[in-house]
């Protein structure tokens, strides 16, 4: 996430999402009630004598939107931001309603009455790009690519192509293919003992599958980090590129995602599960550790924020503001995943504390 531009005392941050999971932070960021300035394209209708009254040509505008509600596209990746409009061009109807899609490396402003220190951090993070690399290879019977992910840009590792013998010679080329896959897990695990990241392995035809049984049984280890195979319509580094471009690895990203949010909620379950004292849940019973200064890291569920009211959300960012400024983390988990459903039966709060606290220590 690029930060292109922020002054907190007219409430406004100005960025360009880079990635998908930027495009994710963003969801979790935009509220009811923002206001949210991008260009656009709006449908223009003619003034001319003549026009056809029902037919408009649409042209790109530069809009604001006061947010209604925001929608995350899980399985494309989309956000779209919807709203009435505050701020347009002469030809526009300020008071009309528009839906804003964010898309990559599109600019937007987002602009707040007050910006939570929780959104900034969120902000910092995203620019940061603290998630993991991403191990893709893209292989076919023609070669095979293998490179690393970097601020969504790649590192090609290793590029090789190879001719394999045809089709009709079946025992050639399968002699031919083992021998193939093995040079390619060498290649493979060199890249991967670094990086220890999650695999993705795409390719045109069938033999990415092949490849990825071929890990199955040969070198389990690594087989355990293929997050996905997909197919793409190019080979090679063009392939890889594809990818990144056309949303295949979203799926990459939200496990390393939900892999973190999940070991958090886990631990959660496990001290509960032993009946120990330094962990929390429950909206009261959180707020009084919070007072305490025992909170090392408050979880909330995402939507305890984004479906909040107004009056909600502020004991709930009153909160987090306690727990920040007594030293403590937060981390808001998505309940897109079996690990947020856990955290909502907990009533959507919970707590790892730095240190035990019994029955009379608040009272």
């Amino acid at each position: 996430m690029k930060i292109t531009g922020m002054n907190l005392k007219k409430g406004f941050v100005k960025v360009v999402p880079e990635s998908f999971d930027d495009l994710w932070h963003l969801y979790n960021i935009i509220y009811r009630n923002d206001e949210v300035y991008a260009y656009t394209k709006r449908e223009i209708k003619s003034d001319e004598e003549y026009a056809r009254p029902k037919r408009g040509q649409r042209v790109p505008v530069f809009l604001g939107v006061r947010v209604e509600n925001v929608a995350w596209d899980r399985l494309l990746g989309r956000l779209r931001i919807h709203g009435v409009i505050c701020e347009a061009p002469e030809t526009v109807p300020v008071g009309a309603h528009h839906t804003l899609d964010t898309a990559l490396n599109k600019p937007l402003t987002i602009v707040k009455k007050k910006w939570p220190v929780h959104h900034l951090e969120r902000l910092k993070r995203a620019r940061k790009t603290s998630e993991k690399s991403i191990t893709i290879i893209a292989i076919d019977d023609e070669g095979y690519a293998i490179a690393i992910t970097a601020q969504y840009g790649v590192e090609v590792k290793v590029e090789k192509r190879i001719k394999l013998p045809g089709k009709l010679e079946a025992e050639k080329r399968s002699t031919a293919i083992k021998e193939y896959f093995r040079k390619v897990l060498s290649s493979l695990r060199q890249t991967w003992a670094v990086t220890g990241s999650p695999i993705t392995i795409i390719g045109v035809g069938f033999i990415k599958n092949d490849f990825a049984k071929f890990l199955e049984i040969q070198a389990k280890d690594i087989a355990q980090s293929v997050v996905d195979v997909k197919s793409v319509k190019n080979f090679g580094v063009a392939g890889i590129y594809e990818a990144l471009r056309s949303g295949v690895l979203l799926k990459t990203m939200k496990h390393m995602r939900i892999l973190e949010e999940t070991q958090v909620i886990e631990e959660v379950l496990k001290r509960l599960g032993k009946n120990e004292s330094d962990v929390a849940y429950g909206f009261e019973y959180v707020k009084k550790v919070a007072e305490l200064g025992a909170i090392e890291k408050l979880i909330l569920a995402d939507t305890m924020l984004r479906k909040a009211s107004d009056e909600k959300r502020l004991i709930l960012e009153e909160l987090m503001k306690t727990v920040e400024q007594k030293g403590g983390r937060i981390m808001v988990v998505s309940t897109e995943h079996e690990a947020g459903v856990k955290l909502i039966a907990l009533g959507g709060v919970a707590a790892l504390l730095r240190f035990p606290i019994y029955g009379d220590s608040y009272q």
